[in-house]
């Protein structure tokens, strides 16, 4: 019995860490249409905002949990005024872009902090007995955050006026601008808060993955394959892929190893967009935000 408990709570961790990955892409891409190829790169400025951060003697919650998603908020602003602003509705141009900017992102911050692993955080919280076994209490925090953290952006864009206005000019951005909104606000705030999420993501992960100037590689890839199996849906759609591909994972990597694991990942995602090409909130969940 103990063993079956730390083993689902194991699970529980997969499923939190692939929805932690996907949201902020599910955010800019879901509602902007917007691919962002240096989604990654946000995850790993992130991590690196909670080590300098922590480095400097901050607390390492306020990093993660303040100042990640703040810094890499206003670098999410920066980058949809000065470049993704003017290629709205060029899908090869964006990615063409945004790959750019990953590139130069890695580049930067090699320059900066160097090709090897950052300083590495402890995770700061301890292990929980449970019975004969254990498990991490951060993997713990990590699956109760993700939990809070989908909530905070439903009740966002589902119960504010910022909220209902985004999703409005998504729509209809023609008719949101004749009724006096300002689209171009609107698109910067909402690439914003995808960015902030990506950075929260990337900061509370730190502790456990390390950061390392090219781990947004690693990041891109599980983003992009929970987002698109979700299908249209910001969080019903990113919640059922990371439930369903998660557990997968998870399950493939206890029985056969960590690299057939993400064999497993991969063939279960090609497989679903096989059987559902619309994704899983194309059939079902259509009306879930």
């Amino acid at each position: 019995m103990d063993f079956a408990i730390v083993f689902m709570m194991q699970i529980l961790y997969g499923i939190a860490n692939l929805a932690l990955i996907g949201l902020g892409l599910a955010i800019i891409f879901g509602m902007m249409r917007v691919i962002n190829l240096a989604h990654g790169e946000f995850l790993m400025l992130g991590g690196y905002t909670v080590v300098t951060a922590t480095n400097a003697g901050i607390n390492i919650w306020i990093s993660m949990l303040v100042l990640a998603p703040l810094v890499v908020g206003c670098i999410g602003v920066a980058v949809e005024r000065l470049l993704i602003r003017f290629l709205y509705g060029r899908t090869v141009d964006t990615l063409l872009a945004t790959w750019g900017l990953s590139l130069f992102l890695v580049g930067i911050t090699t320059a900066i902090f160097g090709p090897q692993t950052a300083t590495a955080l402890s995770p700061p919280l301890g292990a929980i007995k449970i019975g004969d076994y254990g498990t991490s209490g951060y993997e713990i925090f990590l699956i109760v955050v993700t939990v809070a953290l989908f909530a905070l952006v439903f009740m966002l864009f589902r119960h504010t006026r910022l909220g209902l206005t985004a999703r409005g000019t998504m729509q209809r951005p023609d008719m949101a601008a004749a009724l006096g909104i300002s689209t171009d606000r609107v698109y910067m705030l909402t690439f914003g808060i995808g960015s902030a999420v990506a950075g929260f993501a990337g900061g509370v992960l730190a502790p456990v993955t390390g950061v390392v100037p090219t781990i947004g590689a690693t990041y891109i890839a599980k983003a992009f394959i929970a987002v698109i199996s979700g299908g249209t849906a910001i969080l019903a759609g990113t919640a059922s892929a990371s439930v369903l591909l998660g557990a997968i994972n998870n399950l493939a990597t206890f029985i056969a190893g960590p690299t057939l694991g993400e064999v497993a990942l991969l063939a279960a995602a090609i497989v679903l967009l096989r059987l559902m090409p619309s994704g899983i909130t194309g059939r079902y969940f259509r009306r879930s935000l």
